[in-house]
């Protein structure tokens, strides 16, 4: 009788096993996910750089989308790469303390990005629903307290989460230790999946109302426009300008986006909690990489949506951006 030796992570006892891929399987996956990871850097970099660089880019808003980039651009860097040798080589081989950190800054960029998304809906809400009092209301100085929300709210929970001992000791019994050496999945308890639903559920549910308010409030507003142009024959202003409700537009289409990306993981780190974790790793691992294509989005939809960030981009991919001036120019010129 032959006995087939399972491939395992580390030679010791209690090592996870490998899922050994043939070499083709293994390049194709190791594609994908590099070509994932360009996209979301070099996406997110264009916003960064755009953003900053243009002062006509300055807007409370657009600070918010900078943010938003930043986090995913720090994704793209940070988590990714490591995030990619998981998947491909399904074990860990970086060492625990360092799976903390991966873990930590995995968290804390996810929900920066649900905060900033989040804060975003209030703002295109504002700029919709009360154009007039919109700039009043939403300032620059604003748009940096939410952004300080946006990161100093997730820094500190995960880190409590992940760094301090008041949770292991008050709620050991929900823990599930490691199941095996070599793993990164430092949360996967009952307490992790419980905690996160709501952390990704209420925003989520804070977007869709304000983005239901906002379609309703700006069909509104364009059918008495057309009608006061065909009574008045002229382009009185009435609600939020035509920009103002293309941006709402495609910020609603990103926050879309965000749902179907995030919503099958979320829903499968619940359904682990209650049936004691199932999720083979191989449906794990495609679903969070489901999530973190998200991060790649964002910018795709800015480039076929904003005619200022597709000539921000010709600017910087032409290196014009580096003449004297440029940072003056107006993209919102047609």
């Amino acid at each position: 009788l032959m006995l087939v030796s399972t491939p395992l992570c580390y030679e010791v006892n209690g090592s996870c096993s490998r899922t050994l891929h043939s070499f083709g399987v293994q390049l194709a996956i190791y594609m994908a996910c590099a070509m994932g990871m360009l996209l979301t850097v070099l996406g997110n970099l264009m916003v960064v750089i755009a953003v900053s660089h243009f002062n006509t880019l300055h807007t409370p808003t657009n600070f918010l989308l900078l943010s938003l980039a930043l986090a995913d651009l720090l994704l793209g860097i940070t988590v990714l790469p490591f995030s990619t040798i998981r998947s491909v080589e399904s074990c860990w081989y970086f060492g625990d303390d360092f799976c903390r950190l991966h873990t930590f800054l995995d968290t804390v960029f996810c929900l920066t990005s649900i905060f900033h998304l989040c804060f975003i809906s209030i703002d295109r809400h504002y700029a919709i629903c009360d154009p007039l009092l919109y700039p009043t209301k939403f300032t620059i100085r604003v748009a940096c307290i939410y952004i300080v929300i946006g990161w100093g709210v997730p820094m500190i929970y995960t880190f409590v989460l992940l760094y301090t001992d008041a949770i292991e000791e008050g709620l050991g019994h929900f823990l599930q230790d490691m199941p095996c050496v070599g793993r990164c999945q430092l949360l996967f308890n009952k307490l992790w999946g419980w905690l996160n639903f709501p952390l990704f559920f209420f925003p989520c549910l804070i977007m869709i109302t304000l983005y239901v308010k906002i379609f309703i409030v700006a069909n509104r507003q364009a059918r008495q426009i057309s009608s006061m142009n065909k009574s008045a024959g002229s382009g009185l202003h009435l609600g939020a300008s035509k920009r103002e409700r293309k941006a709402a537009k495609t910020l609603g289409i990103a926050v879309g986006i965000y749902l179907l990306c995030w919503l099958p993981f979320t829903i499968d780190t619940l359904v682990d909690c209650l049936l004691n974790f199932i999720t083979p790793p191989v449906l794990f691992d495609i679903l969070i990489w489901f999530a973190y294509f998200n991060s790649a989005c964002n910018p795709l939809i800015y480039v076929f949506s904003y005619r200022w960030f597709r000539k921000a981009v010709k600017l910087i991919l032409t290196r014009n951006i580096f003449g004297s001036g440029t940072s003056t120019v107006d993209l919102y010129q047609e």
